[in-house]
Order: C-alpha cells, then structure tokens, then sequence
C-alpha cells in the first residue's frame, strides 16, 4: 500500500536521474488528475492526512512513494502531521525513505518514533553512504538502507544499528546497469553482522525478463520485528510479526 500526502519532488544526486516518480506524476498531470496540476512540483495533499485510519484491516505501508517526506520545502508541522497519523494508526507498519537525510537528522528530536515506524535512506553509491551516519542518529525501531537503484561500488557500508537492507538495480528508460559484484558485496557484509538482506531486482528496461534471482536463490529477508498492536475493536492489545505482506510491497513499488 502507498500513502502519498505529499507529491511531488526535485533531483538531489544521480539516484534521482531517472525517477519513476517523476515520469508518473508527468503521465497523471497530463490525464487531467487534479492531485497532479502541479505536475512534479511539491504539493501538500491536507485531505489524505487521516487517509490511514480508515483502513480497517493491518496494511504495510510505503509513505510517500511519489515524494520524499523530508524535502525542504514540506514544512516540519506537516511532517509532524504524518507522523502523528502514523502514531494513532498503531495497526499499520509504515515505512518512509528519504534522500534528505540531512533535514531528517535535524528534525527527528521534533517528531514521535512510534514502533511502527521504519526509517530508511537510499544508498545508491559510494558518494550517498555518508546518508547513514544521519540515520543512526534517529530513534526509530527499524533503520533500513535502500540501495537502489544501486549505480556504482558501496565499499564498506557502516551497518552498525542498521537493522535490513534493500537492494535493487534502476530500471524503465535509460536503466543504468548494475553489477554483480556490486551485490554481492552489499550481501556478504549483511551476512557477517547478520542483518537481513532483500534483492528487490536486477532492473533494466526489461526488469520482469531480468528476474530477481542472485546466486540461483530469491532472497526476500526481513527484520523480525515483534511488536504489539491493537486493532479497533479489541480491548486486548494482540502480539504479531511484522513480516506478513512486506515482501509483496517492496516488488511492486
């Protein structure tokens, strides 16, 4: 699931070169979507703010995938806003990932980390890994790395008080590739400090013929992140593990 109460965004390294996000928010402006007028400008969407409380089963879910909550031109009471939702909405896992890991250093003090939060930042080379040290700083339960679309060598990654890691190759029009070798030293590092370890893709203009296999075998590792929730209704908080529909959500967004 995606929850976007913010659309629209601006290019901040080579990982944004070919955003997705961008040619989507292009194709819905011109179909006359109003949420999209603005085309790819940054735009607050107030009415979807309370969108998540009124799903009435658990969902995973992916915030923002047509923006980057902490851009700066999203004001921190709005992104207070997304995160008190996220708070009130304990029944969901909410997921948000940014390239600004920067602001998210500078604000996370201001916000509540509730446990169904999951803080990330993309990782797409060696120049973006200095992205993680921001993220350390931020008290969320899950702190995950995005590398993708992974472009170039990582080297070695500082996973202390990293608790997953993603891995995908850009894909759509103007794909840079993405070498082997490039995952599978992202995957021998997860493998000595045991972290959990997910290939989302090869990518490529053709990303479903290039598959999801590394080393013959899918790997679609998640946190194992015990937690308890209560659902509307219940008087008696109900203990889960947030694994169920994570991997699904990952292919398709």
């Amino acid at each position: 699931m995606t929850w976007n109460p913010v659309t629209g965004c601006t290019k901040v390294s080579q990982g944004c070169k070919h955003c997705y996000a961008e040619r989507m928010a292009r194709r819905l402006q011109a179909m006359g979507l109003e949420r999209y007028r603005n085309g790819f400008g940054v735009t607050l969407h107030e009415d979807l703010l309370e969108e998540p409380m009124k799903w009435s089963k658990p969902r995973t879910v992916f915030v923002n995938s047509m923006s980057d909550l902490f851009h700066e031109m999203v004001p921190v009471e709005f992104i207070l806003r997304v995160f008190e939702t996220m708070t009130r909405c304990p029944e969901h896992v909410f997921q948000v990932l940014t390239k600004r890991s920067g602001r998210l250093k500078r604000v996370a003090s201001q916000l509540p980390w509730p446990d169904n939060v999951w803080m990330g930042v993309s990782v797409e080379d060696v120049r973006a890994a200095a992205r993680i040290a921001d993220l350390v700083c931020v008290p969320a339960r899950v702190r995950f790395l995005s590398c993708e679309p992974l472009i170039g060598p990582l080297g070695k990654l500082p996973l202390e008080r990293i608790h997953w890691v993603i891995v995908g190759g850009e894909s759509g029009p103007g794909a840079r590739p993405m070498k082997e070798e490039w995952v599978e030293s992202v995957l021998q590092q997860c493998r000595r400090v045991e972290i959990p370890f997910f290939f989302k893709q090869w990518g490529g203009i053709w990303k479903k013929r290039m598959g999801r296999k590394l080393n013959g075998r899918t790997y679609d590792e998640l946190p194992a992140v015990q937690r308890r929730i209560r659902m509307p209704g219940d008087n008696q908080p109900v203990p889960t593990e947030v694994r169920a529909d994570l991997a699904e959500v990952l292919r398709c967004t």
